[in-house]
């Protein structure tokens, strides 16, 4: 995640924790001057009466189509991707792959459904911006239940909480992908060679536990999210990407070669493993807090259409062909992350490194839009002489919170289906159907539409359900994952 991305989900975070307009240095609030965009002298709010009248106006020195494109694949893009080929292994070769471009297309469905909500308030109420919080709160106001419409603003404190349990649920994910491949690369320092296709077994030294590897971590993530303006960390997070991009390239580069006979894998897996793989494939699926302010600071916002479905193609034509590329590669022995599975070769032992390197940085990334919304609030309540006090103590303890909940969860399979399944699901299949239908409800809205929004909610909140039993159930039966001997190829010795 980037600092451009951070900073347009930030934008929306502040905008569902306050009933102010939302205004920042990135656009303007047309709605609060007399002048249009254009600079000509509008006719006062009489003229904007009708939704007809509304236009819909892109930013002066806002994205090129070209630019959002890639924030949208980077929105996407992130330590999903890598745990996707055992999600693969827990639907089946067939089932997974389909299933994930179903996941994917539905994902997209109500990426849009957002946006076209988002664009009635916008018309109706005249404001140039509606994000992801706001336009729950307006769906609820519009709402045929009474009860509904005297709570909703709760609409909008709901759709907070989810974000922020989402950014706090990807930090934890870090903390456990960190400590996982950290210690596979000090285990295995002294049988690293330069051969990546021998077939000698590497004997593992003796290490720590993973979860004292999460604890050792603490005090250095700490001092990072101590720097406190995303300015100082733009230089991190373009190394970040690089190195994470570079990466991505050496994995493809192996994972192609000698991919035995799938016709030992298993067509369709039990159903007991499939909520698993839903929850870690809603969980890649990360990008929709950030579709509407991406589409705000488009020049042309009226191309964003094109540009969601044309990435969001790409992001699942990646996620696709790496989760079955990767499950066929190493069948059943694929691990959390297939970077786990790769050989104990200083090649690839940098590829796990680089990894590494850019989800560190990317940790304060995640972690600035909780924080950015949780620490002014405190800041307000203390005399100003307390407040750096009490900024520098939040954050540690936001910080120990993802960290000790690191350690109770060190299955980097099982946290990862976890909070898909918790936060990402509301967000990205339940919330956006039901919003749908309080918005369009009274205007007229047909029953098949009405018949599809239900059917999309009830698949999200079973998913919900189902996926975090099972995630806690296995959790609970395994809560510590296996530690397989590896040889110097990645095939793994159980």
């Amino acid at each position: 995640m980037t600092v451009s991305k951070l900073r347009c989900l930030v934008q929306c975070l502040l905008g569902t924790m306050s009933s102010r307009r939302l205004r920042s240095e990135d656009y303007n609030d047309y709605s609060s001057t007399d002048v249009t965009p254009e600079g000509s002298p509008s006719n006062g709010p009489n003229s904007c009466a009708g939704s007809s009248t509304y236009q819909r106006f892109g930013e002066t020195n806002g994205t090129t189509s070209f630019q959002t494109l890639i924030h949208v694949l980077k929105g996407n893009i992130g330590t999903g991707l890598l745990g996707l080929p055992l999600a693969i292994k827990n639907a089946g070769i067939v089932m997974g792959p389909v299933s994930l471009l179903v996941i994917g297309i539905i994902a997209v469905h109500c990426m849009r459904i957002l946006v076209k909500c988002a664009h009635h308030f916008c018309r109706k109420l005249q404001k140039p911006f509606v994000d992801y919080g706001d336009a729950v709160m307006y769906g609820l106001e519009a709402s045929p239940v009474a009860w509904l419409r005297t709570h909703s603003i709760w609409g909008r404190h709901l759709v907070s909480f989810f974000l922020i349990v989402t950014q706090l649920g990807f930090c934890c994910v870090y903390f456990v992908f960190l400590a996982d491949n950290l210690k596979q690369v000090i285990s295995a320092a002294n049988g690293t060679t330069n051969d990546c296709h021998s077939n000698e077994t590497v004997v593992l030294t003796p290490t720590m536990d993973s979860r004292l590897y999460i604890l050792s971590l603490l005090p250095f993530i700490v001092l990072l999210v101590f720097i406190r303006n995303l300015k100082f960390l733009s230089i991190f997070s373009l190394l970040a990407n690089i190195a994470m991009l570079v990466s991505l390239v050496m994995i493809y580069q192996y994972i192609v070669q000698g991919i035995p006979d799938p016709g030992r894998l298993p067509l369709v897996s039990g159903w007991k493993t499939y909520p698993l793989f839903f929850g870690t494939a809603i969980f890649a699926f990360e990008g929709i807090g950030v579709v509407l302010p991406l589409e705000n600071k488009m020049k042309n916002p009226q191309h964003f259409p094109v540009i969601l479905y044309v990435g969001m193609a790409i992001v699942s034509v990646l996620y696709i062909s790496l989760g079955a590329l990767g499950y066929l590669r190493f069948g059943a022995n694929i691990q959390a992350s297939i970077t786990l599975n790769l050989p104990n070769c200083w090649m690839y032992q940098s590829v796990k490194l680089l990894y590494s390197f850019g989800i560190f940085f990317t940790y304060a990334l995640q972690f600035y839009v909780p924080a950015e919304i949780i620490i002014p609030c405190a800041r307000s309540r203390v005399p100003e002489r307390w407040a750096l006090a009490v900024d520098l103590l939040l954050r540690t303890f936001l910080v120990c919170v993802t960290c000790v909940l690191a350690i109770l969860i060190p299955r980097l399979d099982i946290v990862i289906s976890l909070v898909g399944s918790v936060s990402s699901s509301a967000l990205a299949l339940i919330i956006p159907p039901l919003l749908e239908i309080f918005t369009y409800f009274q205007e007229g809205l047909h029953p098949v539409t009405i018949a599809k929004d239900i059917l999309i909610s009830l698949i999200g909140f079973v998913g919900f359900v189902v996926g975090t039993y099972e995630a806690l159930e296995a959790l609970v039966t395994n809560p510590v994952s296996p530690s397989p001997v590896s040889n110097a190829t990645g095939a793994l010795v159980l």
